[in-house]
């Protein structure tokens, strides 16, 4: 079954002793367990502290956004946890685009 289900043999132990213990209503899905999406007067602000620059919010170093300084800015200013990749998701279906430089060999 767990082959055919593409799961470990320990998943279906835990699913079967679930069901044994509080029947069909325990396997029943409780929905995804993704966080809290930021509401769109978060997102304005957010947009609007993005344009300010990195340089406003302390990253000095250089003037580029990374996911890495958006995950930074998102948590302290609303205290949500994201990946970088969930980072990189909620940039792009607001239109943002991640660029990456091209590296270029460096030949002596």
């Amino acid at each position: 079954m767990a082959r055919d289900l593409r799961v470990s043999e320990r998943s279906v132990g835990r699913w079967r002793a679930a069901w044994l213990q509080g029947g069909i209503e325990v396997l029943r899905s409780k929905g995804p367990v993704s966080r809290e999406k930021p509401t769109d007067a978060q997102w304005e602000r957010l947009e609007a502290e993005l344009e300010r620059g990195p340089l406003a919010h302390g990253f000095a170093e250089d003037q580029r956004w990374t996911l890495s300084r958006v995950k930074t800015l998102i948590g302290q200013l609303f205290h949500l946890g994201y990946t970088i990749e969930g980072v990189g998701k909620l940039l792009h279906r607001h239109g943002w685009s991640v660029q990456v430089p091209l590296q270029r060999a460096l030949e002596g």
